[in-house]
């Protein structure tokens, strides 16, 4: 993936900005006794509304409450013009929904930070889904396994809940779990969850996990060597790790190291076909693999996409060439899963593709 002596990738400006700025919000707002600094936090984590007219193509939201005490919500997103594709048309019965969970080491952020709420009007408008994006509540305030109770929460609540404008146009048939870094090992424990529950209308048919955060007390060869690479960093981690846990637990924990020493065994949950996106510039992606390996000895059916260029968070730049190539994974991933295709040549737990540069270092 990246050179030995390389730690960043060639970045426009405004990505190289974006991640220093980011950097700087996370050491000056987090504390050496593992709490967050929130006031001080809120001067970088812009936060935005809800929009009723569409906007960024044709994409409307609404924030809905699920519980108010635990401050419990999701922020809704509704494409207004879907494009007409088996994924979107769904064979008629509507659109797919795609739940999505943020990143930010599950210390940091929510829905409408304004990175988040960008990236999933994106999501919503080239995938032509709905998004609903969950706010749960966030460590150190907040410790392990109060974000997977919350996510899972969601599930139940769209499961049993008319909402307008949703409800009669979304097929709950054809659901997907997504997250990002810490969000995308949210959705890897949702999932579990929701394989022991019964839904009266949900289906979950697909994970989508964008560099997902796992992790474990050994030091991988990545960590090592991407010890000065954009944004994450070991001792950043351990300290998200550290807030996030329950208080004596370590990296080996199951929730930490999924495969690991103190793992359950998946192989007999009922448990989504996933794809996983991994970057060559990411310290946390031997882990990430390491996830993509266990999967697959858990005989799930999983996908692995390398991008030997990318950095963690490159899929907030829609002028990376990777983060079109996501999206159109993604696509072709929910495509599959939604039209139901029994049979590929190929079988699906043996792929893995890698975005490289021809000669020129064009992509």
């Amino acid at each position: 993936m990246a050179e030995n002596n390389q730690q960043w990738p060639d970045l426009p400006w405004n990505a190289k900005l974006f991640l220093f700025f980011l950097s700087f919000a996370f050491n000056i707002s987090r504390r050496s006794d593992g709490t967050v600094n929130r006031f001080l936090m809120s001067f970088f984590d812009l936060r935005t509304s809800p929009s009723k007219k569409p906007i960024n193509g044709g994409v409307k939201t609404s924030d809905i409450v699920v519980e108010k005490k635990k401050n419990l919500w999701f922020r809704l997103y509704i494409p207004t013009t879907a494009n007409t594709t088996p994924c979107a048309a769904s064979n008629g019965a509507g659109l797919p929904v795609i739940f999505f969970f943020h990143g930010g080491g599950f210390s940091y952020f929510a829905p409408n930070s304004k990175f988040y709420d960008d990236f999933c009007y994106r999501l919503a408008g080239e995938l032509s889904a709905f998004i609903i994006s969950v706010n749960y509540r966030l460590a150190p305030e907040h410790r392990c396994p109060t974000q997977y109770e919350d996510g899972f929460h969601v599930l139940k609540f769209i499961d049993c809940t008319q909402i307008e404008g949703f409800s009669s146009q979304a097929n709950l048939k054809h659901c997907f779990l997504a997250g990002d870094s810490a969000g995308g090992n949210l959705a890897h424990h949702v999932a579990l969850k929701a394989s022991e529950h019964e839904f009266s209308r949900i289906e979950l048919i697909g994970n989508i996990l964008i560099q997902p955060f796992f992790g474990g007390e050994e030091r991988t060869e990545s960590e090592l060597r991407l010890t000065r690479a954009p944004l994450i960093t070991t001792e950043l981690t351990d300290w998200m790790w550290k807030t996030f846990l329950p208080k004596g637990d370590n990296r080996d924990h199951r929730t930490v190291n999924v495969f690991g020493p103190n793992s359950i065994d998946i192989s007999k949950f009922k448990f989504p076909k996933t794809i996983i996106f991994v970057g060559g510039y990411d310290p946390l992606q031997d882990w990430e693999r390491r996830y993509y390996e266990g999967l697959r000895k858990s005989t799930k059916e999983v996908y692995l996409v390398e991008y030997p260029n990318a950095m963690h968070t490159f899929y907030f730049f829609p002028e990376l060439p990777e983060c079109s190539s996501m999206l159109k994974a993604i696509r072709d991933f929910m495509q599959k899963q939604s039209i139901g295709l029994a049979t590929d040549p190929v079988p699906v737990n043996f792929r893995r593709f890698e975005l490289k540069p021809d000669q020129n270092g064009l992509i």
